[in-house]
């Protein structure tokens, strides 16, 4: 932990999110066929990204000698160059896979990327986050998501 870089990042998330929650509110707020207007997500993800850059902050003002005494770690290119690709197919394919097989991919390739033995949990925890983000988004809320591709409900 840097504690000036830690700073430095936590003012540049903090303008990050507050330019999520004023660009969001010249966005419309109701769409067709959708309950969850287009600017809900922008809105509540520069909210997220403010308050977390504010606790990054004064996390960084309590730290004190720490980094100091935490050695020197090298970089995992691998793990990142992995997680790099995922997201990157991700965004690629979504609209033809779907949201739950493209989510389910996603988090499982992360999780595996981060701890390959815990796959059994890992396989769980993509599952139930992919089709309850999905069940919540699309059933409860009445927003729109990609379904399952159209080659598996033949």
């Amino acid at each position: 932990m840097n504690k000036t870089v830690d700073r430095y990042t936590s003012f540049f998330f903090l303008f990050i999110g507050v330019s999520f929650i004023v660009g969001s509110r010249s966005i419309a707020q109701s769409s067709y066929g959708s309950e969850v207007g287009p600017d809900i997500f922008p809105f509540w993800l520069g909210v997220i990204c403010s308050l977390l850059s504010v606790r990054l902050f004064f996390e960084s003002l309590r730290a004190k000698g720490e980094e100091e005494q935490q050695e020197k770690k090298s970089l995992d290119y691998k793990k990142f160059a992995i997680i790099l690709g995922t997201t990157t197919l991700y965004c690629l394919f979504l609209e033809k896979i779907g949201y739950v097989i493209g989510t389910f991919l996603f988090l499982l390739i992360g999780f595996q990327t981060i701890d390959k033995r815990k796959w059994p949990l890992s396989t769980l925890i993509s599952l139930a986050v992919s089709v309850g983000v999905y069940y919540v988004y699309v059933e409860i809320l009445q927003g729109t998501l990609p379904g399952f591709p159209s080659w598996l409900s033949r």
